[in-house]
């Protein structure tokens, strides 16, 4: 009987893995299926009932429950306008505002002006950790914080670490180098290691710098406005001068990429072609990829500083960061995501590979950027030219948005980062399970599900995290994630 391993090639048909060990070693052995869940679906089902689903038809050992957040990504039950799936309230959750899901204790929070605010639409009772961890532990699972980084406009105290755009204007996301953002991240940290008995943490990031930013370098269709970008707030100016970046150059080599972009995207056709005109202004202003360099770095330093206080705190707790699906899409963004150099300071990394949505999602990225950088070329041919670049080849621009990426693209992404990724940090795919997507745009199957499980395992993952939410998976496809995990031997 083969045990599993890291880095081990999983073969169908593998037999149950540590025959005879007892149940609390295969528990330790065993690899990490973990499920994203959010507080709804506990306060409209019911703890037990939610964990009976999770763990008889999905196999799942490993909760990463959200505990903050101002979206609806991973809180809250369907997004608007999606049809709901068979189980928990089917209706909408108008009053959805987001925040703390646990009971936050202020004493952790007293270097930032951000104050931990209970998200209001649960009960004053409620307190997410509370509920679940026991119930969880006797059940043999782990569990885990899931907090990532997005908020309203409307916190309290958000203006003090907002971000400043080229022209000083403040936005909903916070700066990376303000010390009130860094003490409100581990804040949390400390809050929840030191008042919770759980088992690890995972933090999330679904942002990118000021560059990426500007030429719309993501999967959204639209792009961001260029003017919009930042940080150039005082602790960003001041992080640059010490580095000897000039802020007076990296932003005016900015305004030029935002007369750029804004004109390319009206339909501006140059001499020199599109993607000459921004290699130019990267020429003549490298301060622009400077101050992306300085952003990047910001963000991993907020890594490294909730890697080591996690750590110091309990060191048997396990933190995580969660890769964008960004990842997939851009290799400008890829390139500032080192699985080598970010392994460093993260037991694991959970890589977005929702091959069902990045059906669409591909295809927007494709719409923005040739609306941008590169829109001297075909759609077509920056959808082939982003293939080559990735690594990977899959379905035309034509039919990508109704056929999804297949499962041959999770195994590629999941050799990819273990190829680079420190031995001693784990991968675990993030699979994803009915993420809403267009009226006609690719839904998910249950065969799906059974094959993007079956091929990140048999690409080497050390385990898996079904995602983006329990309240929006649809129970047949959950059951498929199971039947691929218990047909692979690994339950």
């Amino acid at each position: 009987m083969q045990t599993i391993t890291r880095r081990t090639t999983i073969k169908a048909g593998t037999g149950a893995i540590l025959a005879g060990a007892t149940a609390a070693q295969q528990r330790a052995q065993a690899p990490t299926i973990g499920i994203q869940v959010g507080a709804i679906s506990f306060l409209d089902e019911g703890v037990e009932a939610v964990l009976d689903n999770v763990q008889k038809l999905g196999a799942v050992n490993a909760l990463f429950l959200a505990t903050f957040t101002y979206g609806r990504g991973i809180a809250g039950r369907q997004v608007s306008g999606s049809p709901f799936p068979d189980h928990g309230k089917q209706e909408e959750d108008r009053d959805f505002h987001g925040g703390f899901y646990t009971t936050p204790h202020p004493g952790f929070f007293r270097e930032t002006a951000l104050k931990p605010q209970r998200a209001p639409e649960i009960p004053g009772d409620f307190d997410l950790l509370e509920k679940v961890l026991p119930v969880a532990h006797q059940r043999g699972m782990k569990v885990f914080c899931w907090y990532e980084d997005v908020f309203r406009s409307d916190v309290p105290g958000l203006p003090q670490l907002a971000e400043a755009d080229l022209y000083g204007r403040t936005s909903s996301r916070v700066c990376y180098r303000n010390p009130q953002t860094r003490a409100f991240w581990l804040g949390q940290v400390e809050d929840y290691l030191r008042s919770y008995p759980v088992d690890g943490l995972m933090f999330g990031s679904e942002r990118q710098g000021p560059l990426n930013n500007a030429i719309g370098a993501s999967h959204g269709g639209a792009g961001s406005d260029p003017g919009r970008v930042g940080c150039f707030c005082p602790f960003c100016v001041a992080a640059a001068s010490k580095e000897g970046i000039s802020a007076d150059r990296a932003r005016a080599g900015h305004m030029e990429l935002e007369k750029l972009i804004n004109a390319l995207r009206k339909g501006a056709r140059l001499s020199d072609g599109a993607f000459v005109s921004f290699w130019r202004i990267l020429v003549d202003y490298p301060e622009v990829l400077a101050w992306e360099r300085l952003w990047t770095e910001g963000l991993r330093d907020t890594y490294r500083a909730q890697f080591r206080l996690a750590h110091s705190v309990q060191p048997a707790a396990k933190i995580g960061w969660h890769i964008w699906h960004n990842n997939t899409f851009s290799p400008f963004y890829r390139a500032e995501q080192d699985y080598a150099e970010l392994s460093k300071t993260a037991d694991f990394f959970k890589v977005v590979m929702y091959n069902n949505c990045a059906g669409p999602r591909m295809a927007g990225y494709v719409k923005s950027m040739s609306a941008g950088i590169f829109a001297d070329l075909r759609p077509e041919e920056v959808l082939n030219m982003n293939y080559r670049f990735q690594q990977f080849e899959e379905r035309p621009l034509a039919e990508i948005p109704t056929s999804g990426l297949s499962s041959d693209y999770v195994a590629r992404e999941t050799r990819r980062a273990l190829a680079t990724t420190g031995r001693n940090t784990s991968v675990w795919p993030g699979i994803d399970i009915d993420i809403p997507t267009g009226r006609n745009e690719k839904q998910t199957s249950p065969d799906d599900v059974y094959q993007a499980v079956t091929a990140a395992f048999k690409a080497g993952a050390d385990g898996i995290i079904l995602s983006r939410k329990y309240s929006e998976m649809k129970l047949v496809n959950l059951k498929a994630a199971g039947r691929a995990i218990r047909d692979l031997g690994l339950a």
